[in-house]
């Protein structure tokens, strides 16, 4: 016993596809709420200070402090600290801000940075071993 399944092209489907794209055509975006998605889109090309701080037997790093531009994911400065420090991608490397949580890999800089930023830097702690949570 099989159920029957409708085809895409069939005139339920295309009704309803068409009830919903007339929908989305009804609702209409306030301006104050597009520039504000508009200025969201934008990248930040500033610059924020980036301090690292190894913990445990993680390697030291000759120079310890970076700029990094504002509007990049803090994914960026994984990469550039994984290079800097010659550790593989399957060598595991773990970072905190302040010693305190692990931040997501797609949070900006600039948000991290307004968030967390102490002493006009930011402070990324990495181990080679998970320190805390």
């Amino acid at each position: 016993m099989s159920i029957p399944t409708p085809a895409l092209q069939s005139p339920a489907i295309q009704d309803q596809l068409s009830g919903s794209a007339m929908l989305a055509e009804s609702q209409t975006i306030p301006p104050d709420a597009l520039s504000a998605l508009q200025q969201y889109k934008k990248k930040d090309p500033s610059k924020v200070v980036v301090r690292f701080k190894s913990i445990g037997s993680a390697p030291i790093m000759k120079n310890n402090v970076f700029k990094a531009t504002a509007g990049h994911k803090f994914q960026a400065v994984i990469l550039f600290l994984r290079q800097q420090l010659g550790i593989k991608k399957e060598e595991s490397l773990f970072t905190y801000i302040n010693a305190a949580f692990a931040p997501a890999p797609d949070d900006t800089v600039g948000n991290l940075y307004k968030c967390f930023g102490t002493d006009g830097c930011l402070i990324v702690n990495y181990s080679n071993t998970q320190a805390w949570g």
